[in-house]
């Protein structure tokens, strides 16, 4: 089974830079998308054989999340539950027989870290949200969680130490999530891999630089380890400031 998962930074300009030759390219059974940018109806967008569901937030042009699946869901629900976290669209959750499928576009701290004290709120809820979901049966998430893990996941980690997206808090945060039962199945594969990134900003020309970030990931509960068959990041698919990342899972 393969899974893919994309911030596409804006689902309607991505589909005016190849998005619908990538999705039919990268064939997966299930497609989550992060920061549609979208409010519902904007944009007519169906696969064959696919299904799709959608949580946008409340805020337009803003946030939102999606999902194609070639697979019939037991169960959906967006969000966290928690109303504190429930107006911007972040969070799907579908419910396979075999495992919860979650896509998430985790909150970012913001430049001046303005944003860090809610973001440390989001992430303890959010992991609060995947060990309660992983008592009942493993769970995949995937999305973008605006935090690079190690200094091995950034171009220049000793000039954004405390920088959105690298300050120790966010960074422990992501281990205790680790620490509570999952997988970075990106990791699992490739321990020491260096110079994979599935970020780039727009300024600088820091994507032709591969001045990037590695934020995008696929976590899976470790009880699902035995079944993970491979993990991808397509930093040939371009279309956003972030590229697709893949990972093929044995159910």
């Amino acid at each position: 089974m393969k899974l893919i998962s994309w911030n596409v930074n804006g689902l309607r300009a991505c589909c005016d830079k190849g998005f619908r030759d990538a999705f039919l390219s990268l064939d997966a059974d299930f497609f989550c998308l992060q920061e549609t940018k979208m409010q519902e109806g904007q944009l007519d967008l169906a696969f064959d054989g696919y299904s799709s569901y959608w949580n946008y937030a409340e805020k337009k042009g803003y946030s939102g999340t999606a999902i194609f699946t070639r697979h019939q869901p037991l169960s959906v629900s967006y969000g966290l539950g928690i109303d504190e976290h429930d107006h911007e669209g972040r969070v799907i959750t579908l419910e396979m027989e075999q495992f919860y499928l979650v896509t998430v576009y985790t909150p970012n701290s913001q430049d001046g870290l303005k944003r860090l004290d809610y973001r440390m709120t989001w992430d303890d809820d959010f992991r609060n949200y995947l060990q309660e979901l992983d008592r009942k049966k493993p769970v995949l998430v995937c999305g973008d969680l605006n935090v690079a893990h190690q200094e091995i996941d950034l171009k220049n980690p000793k000039t954004n130490r405390m920088n959105a997206g690298f300050t120790d808090q966010e960074r422990g945060k992501f281990q205790q999530l680790l620490d509570a039962g999952f997988v970075d199945t990106f990791r699992h594969f490739y321990p020491t891999q260096e110079g994979i990134y599935s970020w780039w900003s727009y300024r600088f020309k820091a994507r032709e630089k591969n001045a990037g970030w590695r934020i995008d990931y696929f976590l899976a509960s470790e009880r699902l380890k035995p079944q993970l068959e491979g993990a991808r990041i397509h930093t040939e698919i371009f279309g956003s400031d972030h590229c697709p990342i893949e990972v093929t899972v044995h159910f």
